[in-house]
């Protein structure tokens, strides 16, 4: 079988001369299809069972040239997530995803009168702004206070509300309640979050509402026949100014130069020493060196304040009384983490002629005290300010000395040189959440009345946040200074200094005064994020009584003005500042010097002050 079988494929195999060798085409030509080759049929591509056809190479596509020198491969549509969506702008991020619908009446979500967002410049056509990076800010504060307190208050001359009150001091128990609205609107063109904008315009306005009772009259009201309450409102605009944005000065760091024009809040110095509050004025600003240098230049000229609210009084005219201020701030200067403030400041009063009278009839320029002769001044407060850290103790300090000329002294009706000058250091040291502070501050006094030099500081408007605050009884309540000087107090509300001025808001500064020394100790504890306790206690004295023993005819009057108690409470129930309760009390323990010039009937000894005070803000 082994040997049959190749002979039968021997039999079945053609003849050789069938078969027929390829035909070699000629040089350029193509070869002729064979018979056989013409009965094969072409090639399927189709994928069989997820498989291509073996034998068959797909053409290749035409080649890519890359011409782009240097670019990268992009890269493949799975590199990007599918779960983002475009956007038309930041603003409108949180809208844009559904995730909360604009509530014009809530102030904590995404609001466009909270500067949010732009305005859109279709739904606000009469006004002439274009682009959609113009925003629009409102404001919207109450400010609530109720405050029942005792202090020295003076029998008046001609009548009092008991016949039985014959000393000079009577009955110590009076009552106010003070309500502002205040209402802040801004129009600002620019970025709101990483630069100032381009162009600011900015008005604020403040209505208060006030009611004072007291037991004696002749202390609201000049006249004797009105009575010891008195009910009184007044609408004062507070902030009125453009705001313009230098951006060819601009760098990378986002350091910026702007300057401001109109009625406008300015603060000399770290805590409000020297000169703190809204006033008419240009002031050329910026910063450089990525925010570490920063200057001010301003110039003021001061509105008249009305009489009862401390609000400005557009309508009144202006003082002739003009501040101008240069300063400079540097951060990491002398040691590391503290910031250096130098300041030149030159208050230039022309009211020699003026005679003010304020809206109770009583005069407040000139002041009743000396000679009653109208004055006027110059003086260069220079000083430096410091706030930061040295290691873990908190530091902040300020120290000024007073240089110039009255043109005439009260006393002597004699030009008189001022050289006075003032300090104040802060130290606190926090621990979890405590904070623990040591102040002291010395503000020199008048040794002298009659030497033709007037040592005594005084500063120009001051609102200090120093040592308790207006939580402290001494920097919240005004002391009248009776005897040997009509319509003028000892220091001035909200203020720290002994000036004898007849007025912080209206009357001019007083360089014959006693000065001040105060030590204090305080702490604040943040029991839970909403909820802060705070205490504090100061001993005061006058720095030098030569003044006061002039003024009151008496041979000597000891320094000391007693301890001044303090506790304070505050509760933001949000965590914010859109919703604070404040309620404080403080007292005062009267000393020899404070017993001496206000020998009242009890004996006077012991003065309290209580503070509700209720913010809310929109």
């Amino acid at each position: 079988m082994a040997l049959l079988l190749p002979a039968l494929l021997l039999l079945q195999a053609p003849p050789p001369e069938a078969v027929q060798p390829p035909v070699t085409p000629p040089p350029g030509e193509e070869a002729a299809p064979q018979d056989w080759e013409q009965d094969i049929p072409p090639v399927d591509p189709a994928i069989i069972e997820g498989r291509q056809r073996p034998g068959y190479t797909a053409p290749l596509p035409d080649r890519i040239e890359q011409r782009n020198e240097g670019a990268i491969r992009a890269p493949p549509p799975e590199a990007f997530p599918t779960d983002q969506l475009p956007i038309p702008d930041r603003w409108r991020l949180i809208e844009s995803l559904g995730l909360v619908k604009e509530n014009l009446l809530d102030p904590y979500n995404q609001n466009t009168y909270k500067g949010d967002r732009p305005i859109n410049p279709a739904k606000v056509p009469w006004l002439p702004i274009t682009g959609d990076d113009w925003f629009f800010v409102a404001n919207l504060i109450s400010d609530s206070v109720y405050e029942p307190r005792t202090f020295p208050i003076p029998v008046g001359v001609q009548t009092t509300e008991d016949p039985d009150r014959n000393d000079v001091f009577g009955n110590d128990f009076s009552q106010v309640f003070s309500q502002t609205f205040i209402a802040g609107f801004a129009l600002l063109k620019g970025s709101t979050t990483f630069k100032p904008p381009t162009i600011e315009y900015r008005v604020t306005l403040a209505y208060n509402v006030n009611y004072v009772d007291v037991p004696e009259r002749r202390v609201l009201f000049v006249e004797p026949s009105r009575p010891s309450h008195r009910l009184d409102h007044f609408l004062g605009v507070q902030e009125a100014f453009v705001d313009y944005h230098f951006s060819q000065f601009d760098n990378d760091r986002f350091d910026f130069i702007s300057i401001r024009a109109g009625i406008q809040p300015f603060q000399s110095d770290f805590r409000g020493f020297l000169f703190n509050d809204q006033q008419l004025g240009v002031r050329l600003f910026g910063s450089r060196d990525n925010n570490r240098f920063q200057f001010n230049l301003g110039a003021f000229w001061r509105l008249e304040k009305d009489t009862n609210s401390g609000l400005n009084a557009i309508t009144k005219p202006l003082r002739d009384d003009f501040v101008f201020v240069a300063n400079a701030y540097r951060q990491d200067f002398l040691i590391p983490a503290l910031t250096s403030q130098f300041t030149v400041v030159y208050n230039m009063n022309r009211e020699a002629d003026d005679i003010e009278i304020d809206d109770n009839g009583f005069p407040v320029r000139p002041a009743l005290l000396g000679t009653l002769r109208g004055r006027e001044y110059d003086v260069v407060y220079l000083g430096y300010n410091m706030d930061g850290r040295l290691g873990r103790v908190n530091l902040t300090g300020s120290f000024y000395w007073a240089l110039g000329e009255d043109r005439n002294s009260f006393f002597t009706d004699r030009p008189a040189n001022i050289n006075a000058q003032f300090a104040a250091v802060e130290a606190s040291y926090d621990r979890n959440w405590m904070r623990f502070r040591l102040s002291a501050a010395y503000a020199s006094g008048d040794s002298d009345p009659y030497d033709d030099t007037e040592g005594g500081f005084d500063a120009i408007f001051e609102n200090p946040v120093f040592a308790g605050a207006d939580t402290s009884y001494w920097i919240r309540q005004t002391i009248p200074f009776a005897g040997g000087g009509r319509a003028v107090s000892i220091n001035g509300r909200n203020g720290l200094l002994n000036s004898l001025r007849s007025s912080k808001e209206q009357g001019q500064s007083n360089f014959n005064n006693p000065g001040l020394i105060l030590t204090g100790i305080g702490a604040d504890f943040d029991l839970t994020p909403q909820f802060r306790l705070s205490a504090n206690a100061n001993h005061l004295w006058f720095e030098d009584t030569s003044t006061l023993q002039v003024l009151r005819n008496e041979g000597s009057i000891p320094r000391e003005i007693g301890f001044d108690l303090s506790a304070a409470a505050i509760w933001r129930p949000k965590a914010n500042q859109n919703l604070v309760f404040r309620l404080s009390a403080a007292t005062l323990l009267a000393g020899d010097g404070f017993q001496d010039l206000f020998a009242t009937r009890g004996g006077g000894q012991e003065f309290v002050s209580i503070l509700a005070n209720v913010v809310l803000t929109y």
